[in-house]
């Protein structure tokens, strides 16, 4: 794992990748055609192309990776580099940041894409009544001024050295200025593929524009992305040849894919984390004792183990991956000790606890009999956990953040202020718990400016201790990505590790042999 340099990223504009997965050989030289065929989970009826709203792996893949651009994009390879921007600089206390944007892209309308297009695009995260979980990162920017049609200052609040990271966030998207409401209905983008056809939480079809500015990617002629979210059938789709590709690998079938030779598995390490986010503003959470109890009362190995059949590891109650610059490997292990849960529950008073656990496989692959392992080592502990079934359409608005506890899943963030501003940072609208820790804020904007790399590895540090001993998300395990394709597809080599699928990016970086 290489180290990213902020002060090189301060004066090149350019970040040393600190996430990189290699794949497979080295393959021939990209060739274009054919019409590539995914199947997906996490398709929900309520998805729109609103990026602000998009929360699982249809909705990013489609917009972020196939109909719409941002301003910077993560490669395979980890680096940093420019989408819609075509360059970068910042003052030395990283608080302005001037953007080169690409003279000559069009939106799928036909309508030349400038600065306009990128305030405008930006505002909608800060609009008033906007429910965007980037609102944390475009708060931040306290003036934007248009320098020409083809440059733009952005000043920010305080500093921030990962500033063009966030900016490639799958939530971020470009959209024409005066037609954003028109280009969400639609899908007008500035991507590789424009919209052909669009059935929320069902289909999407696209087709690559014509002239695109990205031409060393988008091989493909067509894209067709289908909706299944159920494991066996998008497993079984693979087999028979239905799809090309799939995410999520049911490990449960895992065997029957390696024995077929028109499949390959492939795996990367990123900083995918399972979760189980309690609300601590409500009882019984708001208590400390309790969750700790809680965290006491979870058989992580078994976890590991039994959902994940190995692909990942023990995790430790905060959400800062194995991949991260600033993983602290060495913090004092959460460990199933269901003595220690029941002194802690008395410490709390109780001589027991009965609580209600929301599941569906939705939230992630084996969310359900995750669950109910974790009801069973509860036991030990005088823990009675009540396994709520919920159904997996709509789990991510009917459940996630309206009910008091619950599975949830992150794909983890390039580095680690994004994963904690975006989910942990006080009042952002993805903080699933609600938890508020004064040290843990004044750390997180201190760190945030700070260019000291062996600082800034200290704060990080403490953060995820706090969040490991106080904090309101039982965090189990680390996942791998873990998706397979049939043999007649090809790819450079490196995998990107950000997101499943190549970072979201299959569509843009694969081919047919």
């Amino acid at each position: 794992m290489s180290q990213i340099s902020r002060r090189g990223l301060l004066k090149s504009g350019i970040a040393a990748g600190v996430l990189s997965a290699t794949g497979m050989p080295l393959m021939a030289a990209p060739k274009k055609g054919g019409r590539l065929r995914l199947g997906l989970a996490g398709a929900n009826t309520s998805d729109s192309w609103d990026g602000r709203t998009h929360s699982d792996s249809f909705m990013i893949m489609c917009a972020h990776g196939a109909v719409f651009d941002c301003l910077t994009e993560v490669g395979a390879d980890g680096q940093l580099k420019g989408e819609l921007a075509e360059s970068w600089e910042a003052s030395a206390d990283a608080k302005t940041w001037t953007f080169k944007l690409r003279q000559g892209v069009t939106f799928h309308s036909g309508k030349p894409f400038g600065a306009d297009d990128v305030i405008a695009s930006l505002n909608m995260h800060t609009a008033e009544g906007a429910k965007s979980a980037a609102k944390p990162i475009v708060s931040a920017i306290s003036e934007m001024e248009k320098i020409s049609d083809h440059e733009i200052k952005m000043t920010l609040a305080a500093g921030n050295a990962d500033f063009p990271f966030l900016l490639s966030d799958y939530h971020i998207l470009m959209y024409p200025a005066g037609e954003i409401d028109e280009a969400i209905a639609s899908g007008n983008g500035t991507g590789l593929y424009m919209v052909e056809s669009f059935d929320p939480g069902v289909r999407f079809v696209g087709k690559r524009f014509p002239n695109h500015y990205k031409d060393d990617a988008g091989y493909f002629d067509e894209v067709e992305v289908i909706a299944i979210n159920d494991a066996s059938a998008r497993m079984n789709a693979l087999m028979t040849g239905q799809v090309d590709a799939v995410n999520r690998v049911d490990f449960k079938t895992e065997a029957l894919l390696k024995a077929n030779p028109q499949i390959e598995i492939f795996e990367v390490t990123g900083n995918q984390h399972y979760t189980f986010p309690m609300q601590t503003g409500l009882d019984p959470f708001s208590d400390l004792k309790v969750r700790q109890a809680l965290k006491h009362a979870v058989n992580r190995q078994e976890m590991v183990d039994k959902i994940l059949l190995g692909h990942g590891k023990v995790a430790n109650d905060h959400p800062i991956g194995p991949a991260n610059q600033y993983f602290a490997a060495d913090l004092a292990q959460n460990d199933y000790d269901p003595d220690k849960a029941k002194a802690l529950l008395k410490e709390a008073g109780l001589d027991g606890l009965s609580v209600d656990l929301s599941a569906a496989n939705a939230a992630f692959a084996g969310a359900i009999d995750a669950a109910q392992l974790y009801q069973n080592s509860a036991k030990a502990a005088g823990i009675n956990i009540n396994v709520v079934q919920e159904p997996d359409d709509g789990y991510w608005s009917n459940v996630w953040l309206k009910k008091p506890w619950c599975a949830c899943y992150w794909s983890g963030r390039a580095t680690e202020d994004w994963m904690f501003s975006t989910a942990y940072e006080t009042g952002v609208p993805w903080n699933d718990t609600g938890w508020e820790n004064a040290r843990f804020q004044e750390l997180l904007l201190t760190a945030r400016a700070e260019l000291d790399s062996g600082k800034r590895r200290e704060m990080y540090t403490e953060m995820q201790m706090l969040m490991s001993e106080q904090g309101g998300t039982v965090v189990p395990m680390y996942a791998n990505y873990v998706d397979a394709h049939s043999t007649k597809l090809a790819n450079s080599g490196t995998i990107g590790n950000v997101f499943q699928m190549d970072s979201s990016r299959m569509m843009e970086r694969w081919w047919f042999a």
